[in-house]
């Protein structure tokens, strides 16, 4: 077979396999289960041997027409290059531990059928996107994985967290798809072709007659997917739903779709150097943002989220500075330890029996409870602090020493500006990604919370999957060296300089939440864990994020005290409160879009009530009333009709003469 038919079947299959699980999904685990790990299994192999196959050489394009349109074609393209191909890899990677692990956590899911499918058919649509080579056809996988999303978030939905974070995701992502999809064919109507490798053409060509409106275009859709500011409100809500779903979503799909459809087309916003400021600066705010944010969390997956928020941020600054090679290394890189560190937040909920359990305040005692879940999580922990040697080090420095290079002028089609905008973002995000992991690790496996009971052992998959993403999560940025030969050559090595400043900030970022957990242990000793708080008003924003956050009423009889042993409260000070409700963000957009759409709505219901509808009621009134009135003539008495002639007779008769005589 060639190299072409076994890079169709590598979506296929999972799409297949999602088919065949909803058919038969009421058949019982026997088949189900199979279902939902075979054919990822089966996806994993192909897009290894594909990827062994491409090599890192010449990228690998096949196309048919898929439908005539009178103008523009589409074609069911593929172009598979070093970067598809090792995404591809990432993707099934994931995909079958995702399914494995959830094989163990919703054993006892009586909707685990049409959840196996929906993963599937969630995979099948990321590798549609990955593969594809025409732009129409990667917006048909774009598309289907956002409806996955909305289904899989909302999971849970007799929760009312769960249904309303599937309708936000979905209405959010959906705000930037609509931009995105004007984008689309206004690229492909400048460039005459969808497909990727001509409007790359038509791009060095200098064909593209409007780079700026088409990028910031495509930029609306990529925020919206890759949730980067303003539109990443969506994501750490999306944890309502099952935590293997969170791992898929934020290491291997959904929010690397818009990474990689920048990397794909990156010369279409380097067409316009206003573009890559935009990009840069947002890549700055949604850094340094998310990690303030994250350092406020209660909620174990919150704080996971918002760090993804801001892991996305380094991809998309990387990409603003020009250097594809560094963001689509930090996304393989993060693919692996974020997977890791969602499924190891998986195990700590199970065996706390309730994804309400999830508040790092009230756990104690969990090193020796699950000890596969310390080992591993500490593993990725520090490789999303970027220690050295651990593969987030070896990535992350990829994206500063590319934003170094930028910064001082050695890089070609790229404001200078982007570079240090990126690269002062970037060291400062070390300092608190950092601190907010090290704050997790010792709320999580060093905390002082109340003991939940214990729901036994965790099934022995869920503990075995953790430990497989253990070894990418230490070894794989090692591979900087070999790298560029899949990529487009660019060097991935550490540079000294940027090393030595941003692995220091971890450090001190590292030590300085210690030390403040130090400090605010030995106060806690002396107040009594659950006492309210002495000006609860203060807290108010606070109150309601963790009562999210950890499904408990934010109003009513239960009264409501943060941990005093919480180190982050410490370090940020004032600004906890507000970071701890994602700067208000949520409460802006309330303002300005939500609460005018709802008083427009209200201001046309009242109009088509007491407007449109008594005009309406009014117009069938008068005939109604004619009608009653001729009605009411209608006596069926013939002397009345006799009289009534002669009557109008006489007055007809004196009508006429009165005008004969006026004449």
């Amino acid at each position: 077979m060639t190299t072409t038919t076994f890079a169709v079947l590598v979506p296929l299959l999972p799409f297949l396999g999602a088919a065949a699980g909803l058919l038969l999904g009421r058949t019982g685990p026997r088949y189900v289960r199979p279902l939902a790990v075979l054919p990822s299994l089966a996806s994993l192999a192909l897009a290894v041997l594909v990827a062994v196959r491409q090599g890192g050489g010449t990228a690998i394009d096949s196309a048919t027409e898929l439908t005539p349109t009178g103008s523009v074609p589409i074609d069911l393209a593929l172009h598979i290059d070093g970067f598809a191909a090792l995404v591809a890899v990432l993707v099934g990677v994931v995909a079958s531990c995702v399914q494995i692990y959830s094989t163990g956590y919703l054993r006892d899911d009586p909707r685990y059928p049409s959840y196996a499918a929906l993963v599937s058919l969630f995979t099948s649509a990321m590798l549609l996107v990955v593969y594809s080579g025409d732009l129409i056809v990667l917006l048909v996988g774009w598309e289907v994985m956002g409806i996955c999303s909305y289904f899989l978030v909302g999971h849970y939905w007799e929760t009312s967290e769960a249904r309303a974070a599937s309708i936000k995701a979905f209405l959010v992502t959906k705000l930037g798809d609509v931009p995105f999809l004007i984008g689309l064919f206004a690229l492909g109507t400048d460039a005459g072709s969808f497909r990727i490798t001509r409007v790359l053409g038509a791009v060095a060509s200098g064909g593209l007659h409007h780079p700026t409106v088409i990028a910031l275009l495509l930029l609306a859709g990529v925020a919206g997917k890759s949730a980067q500011f303003p539109l990443h409100t969506w994501l750490p809500d999306a944890m309502a739903g099952p935590t293997p779903v969170s791992a898929l979503i934020h290491a291997a799909t959904m929010v690397a779709a818009g990474v990689y459809f920048i990397a794909r087309l990156l010369p279409v916003f380097q067409a316009s150097s206003a573009v890559m400021i935009v990009l840069a600066v947002i890549a700055a705010v949604t850094m340094a943002g998310s990690a303030l944010a994250a350092l406020a969390q209660d909620d174990i997956k919150r704080v996971l989220a918002y760090s993804t928020i801001g892991q996305l941020g380094y991809m998309t600054g990387a990409l603003a500075v020009g250097d594809r090679d560094a963001a689509v290394f930090h996304l393989l890189s993060h693919g692996a330890f974020k997977a890791l560190l969602f499924l190891a937040a998986g195990v700590i909920i199970h065996a706390a029996g309730t994804n309400s359990l999830a508040a790092m305040s009230r756990m104690k005692d969990l090193r020796a409870r699950v000890p596969d879940a310390y080992w591993t999580m500490t593993v990725a922990l520090l490789s999303l602090a970027a220690i050295p040697p651990f593969a987030g080090f070896f990535s992350k420095e990829s994206v500063l020493g590319a934003a170094e290079h930028t910064a001082t002028g050695h890089a070609a089609h790229t404001p200078g500006a982007a570079g240090w905008i990126v690269l002062v973002a970037g060291m400062v995000t070390a300092l608190l990604t950092a601190a907010y992991a090290t704050r997790l690790w010792l709320l999580a496996f060093r905390g002082h919370g109340t003991e939940a009971p214990d729901h036994g052992r965790q099934p022995l998959v869920m503990n075995a999957v953790l430990w497989v993403l253990t070894i990418p999560s230490l070894a794989f940025g090692l591979t900087y060296g070999v790298l560029p030969d899949w990529f487009d050559g660019r060097s991935l090595a550490p540079e000294l300089t940027t090393a030595v400043l941003s692995t220091g900030l971890a450090l001190v970022g590292a030590l300085m939440t210690y030390g403040a957990w130090r400090h605010t242990t030995a106060l806690a000793a002396r107040v009594p864990l659950g006492a309210v708080a002495a000006h609860p008003e203060a807290d108010a924003g606070l109150v309601e994020a963790e009562a999210i956050a950890s499904h408990t009423p934010a109003y009513g009889d239960i009264a409501y005290a943060p941990d005093p042993a919480d180190p982050g409260r410490l370090l940020l000070g004032p600004l906890h409160r507000h970071a701890a409700v994602g700067f208000h963000l949520d409460a802006v957009y309330d303002t300005l879009f939500v609460r005018p759409v709802l008083a427009g709505a209200s201001l046309v219901r009242f109009l088509d009530r007491e407007v449109v509808e008594t005009y309406v009621r009014g117009a069938g009134a008068l005939p109604r009333l004619l009608g009653a009135a001729v009605r009411r003539a209608q006596t069926g008495n013939v002397q009345t009709y006799v009289s009534a002639l002669l009557a109008g007779t006489v007055v007809l008769t004196v009508a006429v003469l009165l005008v004969a005589t006026g004449a």
